[in-house]
């Protein structure tokens, strides 16, 4: 048996997670990051009411995810060619307030947001699952894409975690922000004390 068991303390909460040292890299002057929301945050599925409102499924695990990133002091974004209640509510409980809802045309829908923040593209990071998100994914310094993404989307992609979309694929981009910012060591530790 250890000391740390012996003595009643606890064990030292040094964090399990690793990165590529050149994906870090590229990680490291990213401030803002732009989630595209089906096939993304939820699972790509649609379901619709008898009524025809949608229903849409998110992921915990992304959503303090992304709690953490605000935290660290990296924007999250979302550009999403949808619109709805669901979708509102959920990035007003996570505190998103740089959004552009139903909008194809992605690129300037990010441009205005780099604007706004003051960035351009080389510290931006983005995820996205199929063609419309193409244009903002061929610019920013961290392209990345759920596993289960269009092929042309994984053939662009820096990054693409071994988690789904809805499943904590949006977490796993988090955590490797985190890490390459160097805020997730601290979090860890202060969310384990």
């Amino acid at each position: 048996m250890n000391d740390a068991k012996l003595s009643g303390a606890l064990p030292a909460l040094t964090p399990a997670l690793n990165f590529d040292p050149e994906l870090l890299l590229r990680a490291q002057p990213v401030k803002v990051v732009f989630f595209d929301v089906d096939g993304v945050m939820t699972d790509g599925g649609l379901l619709f009411t008898d009524a025809g409102e949608t229903i849409k499924r998110f992921n915990s695990l992304d959503g303090h995810g992304i709690k953490m990133l605000q935290r660290a002091g990296i924007t999250p974004a979302v550009v999403t060619g949808r619109d709805s209640a669901p979708l509102r509510t959920r990035l007003a409980a996570l505190g998103v307030t740089h959004v552009r809802y139903g909008t194809e045309d992605k690129r300037p829908a990010a441009e205005a947001i780099l604007a706004e923040l003051g960035l351009d593209w080389s510290q931006a990071a983005a995820m996205g699952d199929d063609w419309p998100d193409a244009p903002v994914l061929r610019r920013v310094a961290l392209a990345c894409a759920p596993r289960h993404a269009h092929i042309e989307i994984l053939s662009i992609a820096h990054f693409v975690p071994d988690a789904a979309a809805g499943h904590g694929a949006v977490r796993a981009l988090c955590d490797l922000l985190l890490v390459a910012s160097g805020h997730y060591a601290q979090l860890w530790r202060e969310q384990s004390a």
